[in-house]
């Protein structure tokens, strides 16, 4: 049983997964070119469009289901987790096939384990609350986890349309090769 208390989180988290889904889908045709192509590398792009359309889609499955008054947030949470288990094993075997599992993709892996800790706990979330409907705590658990996606479709989106990036161990060890770039080269920097 959905608390009342989150009945307009569930309201409002709804109608924000219907926008970014949207926003989505003008991403994924300005990226068009990107995703269609036939090279092996085209691939983890369709699986940061796939990844990002997955975590919006349980967001919204879950919140419209979890508005229906007769008990409807455990098993929904259960069979949508289920079907992003099956996505992320789905999107690591096309990276196994096409030999993408390497050091460039390492940071698309660390967000299909990310989603996996989602689909997990849902699924256990979702378990708890079918299981015993009155457990108001799961499904306060459930609603944190359709933050979290929301945050992971986002994060997905924008690296799929190519914007920018700044990790702070990138941006770290930039600025110490910048460091040493400068005092190797003293002399040059005084004649400028």
């Amino acid at each position: 049983m959905v608390p009342d208390n989150l009945h307009d989180f569930f309201v409002a988290s709804g109608g924000v997964a219907g926008a970014l889904i949207g926003l989505l889908f003008v991403a994924i045709s300005v990226a068009s070119g990107r995703l269609a192509r036939a090279e092996a590398a085209a691939q983890i792009h369709r699986i940061r469009a796939s990844a990002a359309l997955t975590a919006f889609l349980n967001a919204l499955v879950v919140s419209l289901f979890s508005l229906i008054p007769v008990h409807k947030i455990g098993p929904t949470s259960v069979a949508v987790a289920i079907a992003g288990l099956v996505f992320v094993v789905a999107a690591l075997l096309s990276l196994v096939r096409q030999h993408q599992l390497n050091r460039d993709t390492i940071r698309d892996g660390v967000f299909l384990a990310g989603l996996v800790i989602v689909f997990v706990v849902q699924l256990v979330q979702g378990s708890y609350v079918t299981a015993q409907p009155g457990d108001t705590g799961a499904v306060e658990n459930i609603a944190i986890l359709v933050v979290v996606c929301f945050i992971i479709g986002i994060q997905r989106s924008w690296e799929l349309i190519g914007g920018p990036s700044y990790g702070f161990t990138r941006e770290v060890a930039a600025l110490v090769r910048s460091h040493h770039q400068a005092d190797d080269h003293p002399a040059e920097e005084e004649s400028h």
